[in-house]
C-alpha cells in the first residue's frame, strides 16, 4: 500500500459487537484531521464471528487493513504485526473494546506535532473494578516506573501515538506491549503522557484477568535486562560472578589459615561446603558472562545492529 498519514493498529479478539459502532467513531475522529489514514485490524484468533464482521467491513471500507492470525497469539503478537504491516507515518495503537475513546487521537496528534516521538494516554479515570483490574494495574505502574526509571502514570494503556520510525524499531513478544514506553526510551525518543477518556466496557467480556499480573513480572525482568545489560551482558553476570568467587575464596582462604596454621580440623564444617558452592557459582557467571558477551557480539555484528540511535544528521550527505 501507499504511505499514508496515520495508521490505526487495534488486536481484535472476540469483539463482534464493539467491532462496527467502533469503526464508524474512527472514521468520525480521523476525518477530522483531514488526514489520509488507514485501520489495521489484527484478528487474534476470534471465534465468536468477528473475523467475518471484520471481513464484510473491510469490503465496504477501502481504508479498512484485515489482519487474520492463525490462531490465537496474543496482544502483544497482534499489536506486533499490526506496527510491522502499518503505512502511517504517525501509528496510533488502541483496544477494540471501546473503552478507549477515539476522539482522543487528535490531541495525541497534536502532542507529536509539538515535537513528540511518543504519546501515551493516561486513563486517569478509569472505568474498571478495583480489585482486579484497578489496584494490581496501580501496582504494576508503580513497580514499572520504579525498575525502568521512565515514569509513566498508566502503562497499561493501549491508546498510545508514535512516530514512523519508533512504531518500526519496536520489537515486541511476551507480553510487552505495555512496556512500550520503557522499551522505545531506549532510542532516546521524545515522550509525553495525556489524559485520556475511559469508558466502561458496553458490550463483549474483558480478556484480562489477575494471572497476567504474574507474567507481567517476568517480563519486567527480561526488559530490564535488555536496557541495561543487552549490549554488555559481562557487566551483569560478571558482576554476580565476583561477587560470588570473592566470598568464596575469602571462606577458603580462611578455613585454609585456620587448618594450617591453628590445627582447627575442617571435617562437618559447613563452611566448607559454602565456600566450595560459592567458587564454583562465581565461575560459572563468569563463564555464561563471557558466553553472552560472544552472542552479543556476534548478534550485532553479523545483522550490523548498531549500538547507538541516530536522531539526525546534519551536515553530510546520506550514507557518508
Amino acid at each position: 500500500m501507499d504511505k499514508v498519514d496515520i495508521s490505526v493498529v487495534l488486536p481484535v479478539f472476540n469483539e463482534l459487537e464493539n467491532i462496527s459502532p467502533l469503526l464508524t467513531d474512527l472514521n468520525d475522529a480521523l476525518a477530522g484531521t483531514g488526514k489520509t489514514f488507514e485501520i489495521i485490524f489484527i484478528d487474534d484468533g476470534s471465534t465468536d464471528g468477528s473475523l467475518e464482521k471484520l471481513i464484510e467491513l473491510q469490503a465496504l471500507d477501502p481504508n479498512v487493513v484485515v489482519i487474520e492470525f492463525r490462531r490465537n497469539f496474543g496482544q502483544t503478537a497482534a499489536l506486533a504485526a499490526g506496527l510491522k504491516h502499518s503505512n502511517g507515518e504517525i501509528v496510533i495503537t488502541l483496544d477494540a473494546d471501546r473503552q478507549n475513546d477515539p476522539k482522543d487521537i487528535p490531541m495525541l496528534l497534536n502532542e507529536i506535532d509539538k515535537g513528540m516521538d511518543l504519546v501515551c494516554g493516561w486513563r486517569h479515570d478509569r472505568k474498571d473494578g478495583l480489585w482486579l483490574r484497578l489496584l494490581p494495574s496501580r501496582i504494576a505502574n508503580r513497580l514499572i516506573s520504579m525498575t525502568t526509571d521512565v515514569k509513566l502514570n498508566d502503562y497499561g494503556c493501549t491508546l498510545k501515538a508514535m512516530r514512523r520510525d519508533v512504531a518500526k524499531n519496536l520489537r515486541l513478544y511476551g507480553e510487552m506491549h505495555r512496556f512500550i514506553p520503557a522499551i522505545a526510551s531506549w532510542y532516546g525518543v521524545r515522550m509525553s503522557e495525556v489524559k485520556v477518556r475511559h469508558h466502561a466496557r458496553r458490550a463483549g467480556e474483558s480478556k484480562y484477568g489477575i494471572s497476567r499480573t504474574f507474567r507481567v513480572l517476568l517480563d519486567l525482568l527480561t526488559v530490564k535486562f535488555l536496557m541495561g545489560y543487552s549490549a554488555r551482558p559481562i557487566q551483569f553476570f560478571g558482576s554476580i560472578g565476583l561477587m560470588s568467587g570473592f566470598v568464596g575464596v575469602t571462606i577458603l582462604g580462611w578455613l585454609f589459615i585456620e587448618r594450617t596454621f591453628f590445627g582447627v580440623p575442617l571435617a562437618d564444617r559447613p563452611a566448607v561446603l559454602a565456600g566450595i558452592v560459592l567458587s564454583l557459582i562465581g565461575l560459572q557467571f563468569v563463564t555464561v558472562g563471557l558466553l553472552a558477551e560472544l552472542q552479543s557480539r556476534t548478534y550485532h555484528e553479523s545483522q550490523d545492529k548498531p549500538t547507538y540511535e541516530i536522531r539526525n544528521l546534519l551536515g553530510k550527505g546520506e550514507g557518508q
